[in-house]
């Protein structure tokens, strides 16, 4: 499995994506993602991502005030809204690159979301709302930690390309160390809150749901890649 530098090696992190290794590998290594890697994606694909990801982005802000809701203290609240403050500037970003792709933010609002962005936004927020802070944390980690796996597989990818890849800005945003930092503190938070709220006695729900997040979000990579079909 590919190496991991985010969380504890016997932390929760861990130990959920091992328990979900071949979907989560099938979600870090897509084929979309290996598209973007070298520069083959086809366009209209990544259109079609960037559009639904950035109405996906909305709802899982949503998601990140539902944790500050949930927060167990004042400094879990502090660092919740330090989350989605970083969340609105990632969107901020997209909409940069809906612009460079001739979007405006009204054509983006203007777009009906896919069916693959209803499904998995709407299952982050209801587990949110149906469990605790740690069910959420545990929903919400494969898109944040996730997208910096998917950064670090690219750069180590043999037949990755720099010049004139298209998708080079996207990569070198979650290639980052300030994403790459946000990564890593998602992983770390998911270890505490797996030792103070009873992870342990969990494990067995908590890995379903880390694995069908995981699942969600190939179907969301699936859904760009056929738009080009």
């Amino acid at each position: 499995m590919f190496p991991t530098p985010y969380g504890s090696p016997d932390g929760l992190f861990h130990r959920l994506r091992h328990a979900a290794e071949e979907r989560w590998d099938a979600y870090c290594w897509h084929p979309f993602v290996q598209g973007l890697a070298d520069g083959t994606l086809p366009l209209a694909a990544f259109r079609r991502y960037l559009v639904q990801d950035w109405l996906f982005l909305i709802h899982f802000a949503r998601a990140k005030a539902l944790a500050a809701f949930k927060a167990e203290s004042l400094d879990a609240l502090r660092g919740k809204a330090n989350a989605l403050n970083a969340l609105l500037a990632e969107m901020n970003m997209h909409l940069a690159y809906c612009a460079e792709w001739g979007m405006s933010e009204a054509d983006v609002l203007a777009t009906t979301e896919a069916p693959e962005t209803v499904a998995y936004t709407r299952w982050v927020l209801d587990r949110g709302m149906a469990g605790d802070i740690l069910d959420l944390e545990v929903a919400l980690a494969p898109c944040t930690v996730g997208y910096g796996e998917v950064a670090r597989r690219i750069a180590e990818h043999p037949r990755r390309r720099r010049e004139g890849n298209p998708y080079e800005s996207w990569i070198a945003a979650y290639s980052s160390p300030e994403y790459q930092a946000l990564a890593r503190g998602a992983a770390e938070r998911l270890d505490a809150l797996g030792v103070s709220h009873g992870g342990e006695a969990r494990f067995r729900t908590l890995a379903a749901t880390f694995a069908e997040a995981a699942r969600l979000e190939a179907a969301f990579w699936q859904m760009g890649l056929d738009a080009a079909r």
